[in-house]
């Protein structure tokens, strides 16, 4: 995978089968149903992105307005974006192994924050897989609270929900 022509794009329904792929190599231990990400890029297109390789896709990322501190559980279908949303949630990005160290996940993010203050003043998620670290040099602080402990339950006991301001500095 030649990562150096790598850009971001809209992610079209042509991508979910590609979509569906990469996260069941990145996220295997956190397997959601295919349905799942349609719903998302039906319900927020604009929120939906496939990183671009010379070798075809190489990640995505879905993100969509949203509750703060409510995440939805893993696996589970919306049924539609709130109105008022009250933060910008990245439900999730994942770049293949030969994707990652090039800044892929930080380009995006700046285009991220374009969405985000249209709709709300942080940008939240929930770190899984020791990834707490990676968000945090990315502006994301951790946000605790017992009613976050069981709503994230379904990601997994390192799960941390995560905020930062939709815009730095």
């Amino acid at each position: 995978m030649t990562v150096k022509t790598a850009t971001w794009r809209r992610m079209t329904p042509a991508d979910l089968p590609a979509v569906n792929a990469i996260a069941a190599v990145v996220h295997a231990a956190y397997p959601e149903d295919a349905a799942v990400f349609a719903e998302r890029l039906a319900l927020h297109p604009g929120g939906c992105f496939v990183l671009e390789t010379a070798d075809g896709p190489g990640g995505y990322l879905i993100s969509h307005p949203w509750h703060f501190k409510q995440p939805p559980a893993l696996n589970a279908l919306l049924g539609r974006i709130p109105e008022p949303a009250s933060t910008y949630y990245l439900h999730d990005i994942a770049l293949l192994p030969e994707a990652r160290g090039g800044g892929a996940a930080a380009t995006i993010l700046s285009t991220l924050e374009q969405h985000a203050v249209e709709t709300a003043d942080n940008i939240s998620l929930v770190a899984v897989g020791g990834t707490a670290r990676f968000w945090q040099r990315l502006g994301f602080e951790p946000i605790d609270s017992n009613e976050l402990s069981q709503k994230l339950a379904s990601y997994g006991t390192d799960a941390r929900y995560m905020g930062r301001p939709a815009k730095l500095g």
